[in-house]
């Protein structure tokens, strides 16, 4: 099964969200996204996702990082894509709070563990997008 976490970037500060209480996991922190649907495309299930979890639009750029991961005996393959907000309303709808964070403090975030595999890529793009690698 696939499913998509949309990466938002602001001044070198990722966007999270922490879930609300309750399932396997209540209360954790992620970025954001979700299940993709039978015979629906990655980007269309991100900005899903993000219209009904956050009610805003959000563009899909480029994938950033594949990670496979297992939940429930289950296997999945987690497609993180870079996206932008068109909008910063947020009205949040699956989240007790979201916030911009850094890396350094996304690692000491009770953080699902699915996404925390996608923390080495999304530190190499931070590290390329901020012109360290250049």
């Amino acid at each position: 099964m696939n499913s998509v976490a949309g990466i938002a970037v602001e001044q070198g500060k990722v966007f999270i969200a922490r879930r609300k209480p309750g399932g396997d996991l209540g209360e954790k922190w992620e970025f954001p996204g979700g299940k993709v649907e039978e015979g629906e495309a990655d980007a269309d299930a991100l900005r899903r996702e993000y219209l009904e979890e956050f009610g805003v639009v959000v563009n899909v750029g480029s994938l950033l990082a594949r990670v496979e991961f297992v939940h429930n005996e289950r296997k999945f393959l987690l497609n993180a894509y870079r996206i932008f907000f068109t909008s910063y309303c947020f009205k949040i709808t699956e989240h007790s709070e979201w916030r911009w964070a850094a890396l350094t403090e996304i690692e000491g975030l009770d953080f699902a563990g699915s996404d925390r595999r996608l923390l080495p890529a999304l530190q190499a793009y931070l590290e390329t997008e901020a012109g360290i690698n250049h």
